[in-house]
């Protein structure tokens, strides 16, 4: 029996997935359960498994392919089972019943035995290009397998275009060769079939005659009448009709696209060429865009920032350091932050809140989930570290290096990236001191950590105050205007920066 598997739906609500690799060919063998492909969602990638034991019939998308969910994207021949099930699915036929009868080849749901069907699934799968590319290009009349990629193994829009606009161009040169080859003869002919309004000729008179429905068109399509040619007439006075205004129009606009792709032609030829390359902008790179257009003009974001001397932190690391390295954890800067940042969000509850603007509602959270904005290869990733007040230092540490390290690998799951109350971004670890950073909605603050540098301080001791080198550390806490104030930032910023001064303190939490 053969059966057609669709995209499940390997997210929680995902709308549909871009096939990263096949894991099997036609003609595999395969077990239930047994991986088939490796598919992208919003932020994560997923092995999409086998629903069946059989073999593999036929792959209905190309790697690189985007596919919505429900759409059949490979079909299995199942064993132990036979043509009855299929034929159910197949149109009520009488003719069929006759033994002697031909099947009808166009009708054709067969199996692996039709030799004309490979070849077209092996084309497709030569051409790898999302759905939307392969309709731009039938709908430009464009043959896809004829277009170079510019990108490593994709055909994007701008590959069909600039290949439609190449075929359009040498099409366009090659009529107007033949229309100058023929020219002498045009003109020995008598004037015929081209009307005026098809040409770039225009009118120049003081007055026309129009009914009201031609001059309110006219002047949607920004046309003068009295530039109009017309031979008719009406009371002696020019006369223009609705669809000579309607094909006057049309001519001028493609007179205008003419002159407009003439320049962009001529003025392309005129520039060096220079070395760039091209990649699809979609799959985690998009909805990274999209999650930070979004928050951007929905939250009114402000940012706080200020510094805070951590010279007593980086001692108390270098002393945990060892420690936690006999433990196999890697005790970095982040999961003192981590804590800091759980205890201020205690102190300061406003900020542990998010806006329910469909209800009209905001949300206290009384839970502290931290995400940690990780760098990876396609973009950032926020793991999420649950209930990080109620979690020791190191298991902190642990949880977040591990999750980390899996989001660069892109293994963690959607759910380990969802939940979270509060986010931190470390851009000290690659340089820099402040940021602005963009909030990670529906949280209402997001603290970036600028790098650690000495900086000369004002320090006082008994009374006397001295200048020190000390380890600074800049905070930069950007905050949703619409639920909380100036004040609010100001004062969780202090919170965390009691933490940091004096580390010791965290370990009351």
């Amino acid at each position: 029996m053969v059966r057609e598997f669709e995209l499940p739906d390997v997210g929680e609500g995902v709308a549909e997935g871009e096939i990263l690799r096949w894991r099997v060919a036609p003609g595999d063998s395969v077990s239930e359960d047994q991986p088939v492909a490796e598919v992208e969602t919003d932020k994560a990638v997923v092995d999409v498994p086998s629903p069946v034991n059989g073999v593999v019939e036929e792959l209905r998308a190309a790697e690189g392919e985007i596919v919505p969910v429900g759409d059949v994207i490979i079909v299995f021949r199942v064993e132990g089972e036979d043509e009855p099930e299929r034929t159910e699915t197949a149109p009520t036929d009488d003719t069929t019943a006759d033994s002697g009868q031909q099947p009808d080849v166009g009708a054709t749901a067969q199996p692996a035995e039709d030799p004309q069907s490979e070849p077209v699934v092996t084309e497709r799968v030569q051409v790898p290009a999302p759905p939307s590319v392969r309709r731009l290009a039938r709908e430009l009349g464009v043959d896809i397998s004829s277009i170079a990629d510019s990108s490593p193994g994709r055909i994007t829009e701008s590959d069909v275009r600039a290949y439609a606009s190449a075929e359009s161009s040498t099409q366009e040169r090659s009529s107007q060769q033949t229309a100058a080859a023929e020219q002498p003869k045009q003109q020995a002919a008598p004037e015929q079939s081209v009307s005026p309004v098809q040409t770039r000729e225009t009118a120049d008179r003081e007055t026309t005659v129009a009914v009201p429905k031609t001059r309110h068109i006219a002047a949607e399509e920004g046309i003068d009448l009295d530039t109009v040619p017309t031979d008719e007439q009406k009371d002696g006075e020019p006369f223009v009709t609705l669809e000579t205004v309607q094909e006057y129009a049309k001519a001028q606009q493609q007179a205008q696209k003419t002159d407009r792709e003439a320049v962009a032609e001529g003025t392309t030829a005129d520039e060096p060429a220079r070395p760039e390359s091209r990649k699809p902008y979609n799959g985690i790179r998009q909805t990274i865009g999209s999650a930070m257009m979004s928050s951007k003009y929905t939250a009114p974001h402000v940012t706080h920032q200020d510094e805070v001397d951590v010279t007593a932190l980086v001692d108390a690391r270098s002393t945990l350091r060892q420690e936690a390295e006999e433990h196999d954890i890697r005790l970095t800067y982040m999961p003192f932050v981590m804590k800091a940042c759980a205890a201020a969000l205690q102190e300061n509850p406003q900020v542990n809140i998010s806006l329910d603007e469909a209800n009209e509602e905001i949300v206290e959270k009384q839970y502290y989930n931290i995400g940690v904005a990780t760098a990876t290869d396609d973009g950032l990733l926020v793991p999420v570290v649950e209930d990080v007040d109620a979690k020791g230092l190191l298991e902190v540490a642990s949880e977040t290096n591990e999750k980390t390290q899996r989001a660069r690998e892109r293994s963690l799951s959607p759910k380990e990236m969802r939940g979270g109350t509060f986010t931190i971004s470390n851009i000290g670890g690659i340089g820099g001191e402040y940021g602005t950073p963009i909030i990670n909605q529906p949280e209402s603050a997001i603290l970036a950590l600028g790098e650690i540098k000495k900086k000369p301080r004002v320090v006082e001791a008994d009374g006397e105050e001295t200048i020190e080198p000390r380890h600074i550390m800049t905070l930069s806490l950007s905050f949703d205007h619409r639920v909380l104030d100036g004040a609010d930032a100001a004062r969780f910023t202090n919170s965390i920066q009691k933490y940091l001064r004096n580390p010791n303190l965290l370990l009351l939490e």
